[in-house]
């Protein structure tokens, strides 16, 4: 490999650290890109009817989407009655965790994420990304501060359910094998070591996909949520004093009888909606209706027979208060319901883990994260997708918390805070994408939104009195991310800024060829750019150094559009620049890897043939310095030169072959 600063770098048998994203990349401020709604996991219709294809899609979304909030009974009601910050068990207080249970269960979930915030689609898709897409850039719409800050608001939501993704597995899994101690004192030994190999078998299957397993996902799902209802059931038929906790005035006397205990508990309640998010997150893989019917057909009438139960348990056993889930299980059937659980557990963490991979590629394409090998497990199901060094991250952090924490109760602090921050700031995006986006009026939005808020500063304000209890570790994550994240993003907009400015036109350029008419050899050399204007700096200095062109020279950008998937028909502009230079602007969106090859088969259908032995691909390779005057502090100039320099090579990120690729290097202060 030969470099030089102004000279060019050739990429053959050996490898480097790849150029910096922003030199590949422009997002614009806004796009009027019409994508049409895609579910990832459905498929075509083969034939179905609507409704059959509903129902099927339905079976898939409770593996998919309930897989984390259907394993909350595991451990929401044990935390109130016998975790760090217990309440007394009595019967008042079990009627109103209860009424909690029931109230939070179908404001939050039924009626905020299943009503409304299914609503707000981008195209077709969901999550935290996709709903912050939504909003107007337009500074008419929504001043710059202002909609900075919302951004900052929404990067930190993202933060947040990196945490919420190392948790999951880790309190998931442990709960259910800590069932062994009920079944046997014995066993307790035995919980960490096999949580701890069942998490790092989680973990090491992930390179294999999950397109093959996932197709059990659904029927074992809805296999546990029978086994939970029924286990409710019998149980709430021998005390239908229960249900007396539909009153909501149970939840209120629970608070004046109780004050600040109160507040703690409701930390642990919280527990009960963890995975809720998952709704919103998973729209585009099955579609609003099919997450709709699952959960008010199977989920939720399921959860509700299962906390019930647990409570009426309770009212008649209280000895069985440090684990009243496995309480409602026959002995008989202990050994079968742990092996269930664990199963359950491995579904959910499998689809969080999944959520965490979607969300990083969302992130590299949005410019909010280095690029990083992403690789696609499945040829026919768009977004079944693997990143080996999130799966390794997230594996060495579950398994060290679980170390660290030693058992679920200990864990939950940590839990709820991830949960009910995200859920917070998911209304405020909702409640500037229905009055900005949507343009409802104040009076229509203001009520509706302050009452989803009045649940998630309540669910939030407690958890922050568990910070110490292990809510300290959300919170550090979730920071750590964000300042990578933010940093990440001002480096680019710095770095685009430095090289814009000093970036000659196009017209200039041209004309000095025309000028100067240098040596034209055969083939297509493509100039892979930042910005769809001006003169990339590869090809001025490829110019200046070697004084030839090609044939035909192609300026590719590849700019990412706040959108989820760009339609093929959509995906490419080509403008003929004259003296044999053609300008290609491919536009992918937020959940698409991009693909220069493909692109250039794409320019076929605009006229622009060429063939793939005879192109070849430069790229600008920025070697970046502190050493410049930008409004960077200089500890985040130096964490964006380190992310930059261990960021995936650009040419094995675009999938280019690497016999085909010339790096150019250039010197950048930042």
């Amino acid at each position: 490999m030969i470099s030089c600063f102004g000279g060019f770098k050739m990429k053959g048998i050996l490898s480097s650290k790849g150029s910096h994203p922003s030199s590949l990349f422009h997002r614009p401020s806004q796009t009027s890109s019409r994508v049409q709604s895609s579910n990832h996991l459905t498929g075509q219709n083969n034939g179905l009817s609507p409704r059959a294809r509903n129902l099927a899609l339905a079976l898939g979304a409770l593996g998919i989407v309930y897989g984390d909030i259907g394993t909350s009974p595991l451990y929401a009601i044990k935390e109130c009655f016998h975790g760090l910050h217990a309440i007394a068990l009595n019967e008042g207080n079990i009627l109103g965790v209860l009424s909690l249970v029931f109230w939070s269960l179908t404001m939050v979930v039924s009626i905020k994420y299943v009503i409304f915030i299914l609503r707000a689609d981008n195209k077709g898709e969901g999550g935290i990304y996709a709903l912050l897409a939504l909003i107007p850039t337009d500074s008419g719409m929504l001043p710059s501060r202002l909609y900075s800050t919302v951004v900052i608001a929404g990067i930190f939501g993202a933060a947040l359910l990196y945490g919420d993704g190392i948790i999951t597995p880790a309190i998931s899994v442990l709960s259910a094998v800590e069932g062994l101690q009920v079944a046997t004192t014995a066993a307790a030994p035995a919980v960490i070591p096999l949580t701890c190999t069942v998490i790092l078998a989680l973990f090491l299957v992930q390179r294999h996909g999950t397109a093959g397993i996932g197709r059990i996902f659904g029927p074992v799902v809805l296999v546990w949520f029978a086994a939970i209802a029924g286990l409710g059931t019998a149980e709430v038929a021998q005390h239908h004093y229960i249900l007396k906790a539909l009153n909501p005035v149970h939840a209120l006397d629970f608070f004046i009888q109780n004050r600040l205990h109160g507040m703690v508990v409701l930390g642990s309640v919280v527990l009960c909606i963890t995975g809720g998010e998952a709704l919103y997150a998973d729209l585009g893989h099955f579609g609003p209706a099919a997450i709709r019917i699952s959960w008010l057909a199977v989920a939720f009438p399921a959860l509700l027979l299962n906390y019930f139960g647990q409570g009426a348990l309770l009212l008649e056993h209280p000895d069985f208060a440090p684990n009243p889930f496995y309480g409602l299980v026959p002995r008989a059937l202990l050994y079968p319901m742990v092996a269930l659980s664990t199963l359950a557990t491995v579904i959910a963490s499998q689809a969080m883990i999944s959520g965490v991979f979607s969300l990083t590629q969302q992130a590299v394409q949005l410019g909010f994260f280095p690029r990083i090998k992403i690789v696609h497990t499945s040829s026919e199901t768009r977004g079944q997708i693997y990143i080996p060094q999130i799966n390794y991250a997230l594996m060495i952090a579950c398994i060290s918390l679980v170390l660290i924490f030693g058992e679920s109760s200990r864990l939950a602090g940590a839990y709820g805070i991830a949960v009910t921050a995200t859920m917070g700031i998911t209304s405020v995006l909702y409640y500037f994408v229905v009055t900005k986006t949507w343009g409802w009026a104040q009076w229509k939005a203001l009520p509706l939104v302050s009452l989803f808020m009045f649940f998630d500063v309540a669910y939030f304000g407690s958890n922050l009195l568990k910070i110490l209890d292990g809510g300290w570790f959300t919170l550090a994550v979730a920071s750590a991310i964000m300042i990578a994240m933010t940093t990440w993003r001002d480096g680019r907009a710095e770095l685009s800024k430095k090289m814009i400015n000093s970036r000659l036109p196009i017209n200039l350029f041209l004309e000095d060829v025309e000028r100067k008419k240098p040596t034209r050899v055969e083939g297509t050399a493509v100039f892979m750019t930042v910005s769809p204007v001006g003169t990339p700096s590869a090809l001025l200095h490829h110019y200046k150094h070697n004084r030839i062109l090609h044939e035909r020279v192609i300026l590719l950008s590849v700019r990412a559009v706040d959108v989820p998937v760009v339609p093929r028909e959509e995906r490419l502009q080509v403008q003929d620049l004259g003296q044999g230079f053609l300008r290609l602007i491919a536009s992918y969106g937020f959940m698409e890897t991009p693909n220069a090859p493909d692109v250039m088969r794409m320019a076929s259908q605009f006229g622009v043939e060429t063939e793939s032995a005879m192109t070849t691909y430069f790229l600008g390779l920025e070697t970046l310095t502190t050493e410049g005057n930008s409004k960077m502090m200089r500890w985040r100039k130096a964490l964006f030169v380190f992310m930059s320099r261990n960021s995936w090579t650009a040419p094995a990120y675009f999938g280019i072959p690497s016999d085909r690729v010339i790096e150019i290097g250039i010197q950048i202060d930042l």
